[in-house]
C-alpha cells in the first residue's frame, strides 16, 4: 500500500499550483492538438493543447477558468509529462487513475501529482481532478492513431 502524504503539504502543493499554475496559457502555434474540456458539475471550462514531436510530448499548455482541484492537477500534469515518451506519459496518467481509484500505484512518477491521492474519497471532485489528464489521454490516443494509421 502507498505511504500516505502529510495533510498540510497536499494543502500546500495544491494551493501553491491553483495561484501560480504552470504552463497556463495556450499557444497560437498550429501545430498544437488541442482538446476542451467542460464540467456539468464544476465551474471547470478548460483548454488543454499538446505538441508531439517523434514520440514525444515536446509541449503540453493549459488555459481556461477552472476549480482550485482542477487548475492544480493540470498544473502539476503539465510539469510531469513534458519531453516525455508517449508510453511514459501513458504510464504517469495511468498512475494518476489508479491514485484517484484507491488501487496501488508508483508514487515516484507521480511526485507533485501525489497531492490528490484523497480525491478518490471525494466522489465530486473526481471530474476536476481528472480533467485535464483525460484531456491530454485523448490527445495522445488520437496522436498514436495517426502515426500507425493504416499500419497493421
Amino acid at each position: 500500500m502507498n505511504m500516505p502524504i502529510d495533510p498540510m503539504l497536499m494543502r500546500e502543493i495544491i494551493m501553491d499550483n491553483y495561484q501560480y499554475p504552470h504552463n497556463k496559457h495556450l499557444s497560437e502555434d498550429p501545430s498544437y492538438c488541442s482538446r476542451h474540456m467542460a464540467s456539468d458539475s464544476c465551474i471547470d471550462d478548460i483548454t488543454v493543447q499538446a505538441k508531439f514531436k517523434d514520440g514525444k510530448i515536446e509541449d503540453v499548455r493549459f488555459d481556461g477558468q477552472a476549480c482550485t482541484i482542477s487548475t492544480a492537477s493540470t498544473s502539476i500534469l503539465t510539469d510531469l509529462v513534458k519531453g516525455k515518451t508517449l508510453e511514459e506519459a501513458k504510464d504517469i496518467i495511468d498512475n494518476y487513475y489508479r491514485m484517484i481509484d484507491q488501487k496501488d500505484y508508483d508514487e515516484d512518477k507521480l511526485e507533485e501529482a501525489n497531492a490528490f491521492a484523497t480525491v478518490g474519497n471525494q466522489a465530486n471532485r473526481i471530474n476536476c481532478a481528472t480533467i485535464g489528464w483525460r484531456a491530454l489521454q485523448e490527445m495522445i490516443d488520437q496522436e498514436e492513431e495517426a502515426e500507425h494509421g493504416g499500419q497493421d
